[in-house]
């Protein structure tokens, strides 16, 4: 039979995965919660390594949610301050439009500071659209990396 304990973690990560399709669900936090459920409450035992590699993920996904799009915005060449500023607009945005808003406020935040320091205008659009790329890529990331959790958590009790 089935312990209740297991079922609880397992709806957790499933609610998980599906919370890293919606804006504003810490997925990442949400997977961990479902592990570290099961590994407190749980019969069966959870070896350190399983444990520790499923903490990990949870932390990168807890990263990639947060910094996806301002990592990127770095990595195109954007100024520390138009990273910093790029994540705050995100957070703004979304309350002003919603999901959508993180885009746009994240990749309009590093077009309008690029522009006004002087960056030349092909170059800070390349830089804002690569930000770009960096949110979309953050989303899809997240959900692997929940996914990852979920089956790497049941490998790791059921077998």
């Amino acid at each position: 039979m089935v312990e209740v304990v297991f079922l609880v973690a397992v709806a957790v990560l499933i609610a998980a995965v599906v919370g890293s399709l919606v804006p504003l669900v810490p997925s990442g936090l949400v997977s961990l919660a479902g592990v570290w459920f099961y590994v407190g409450f749980g019969s069966e035992p959870v070896g350190l390594l399983a444990v520790a590699s499923l903490t990990l993920a949870g932390i990168v996904t807890v990263i990639v949610d947060q910094f996806g799009g301002p990592i990127a915005a770095r990595a195109s060449g954007a100024s520390t301050e138009v990273t910093v500023a790029s994540a705050i607009g995100g957070a703004l945005m979304l309350f002003v439009l919603g999901p959508v808003g993180i885009v746009v406020g994240v990749v309009g935040t590093v077009l309008l500071l690029e522009l006004r320091r002087g960056t030349d205008p092909p170059q800070a659009v390349r830089r804002s659209l690569y930000t770009a790329a960096g949110v979309l890529a953050s989303s899809v990331l997240q959900i692997l990396l929940t996914l990852s959790i979920l089956v790497g958590f049941l490998v790791v009790v059921i077998v």
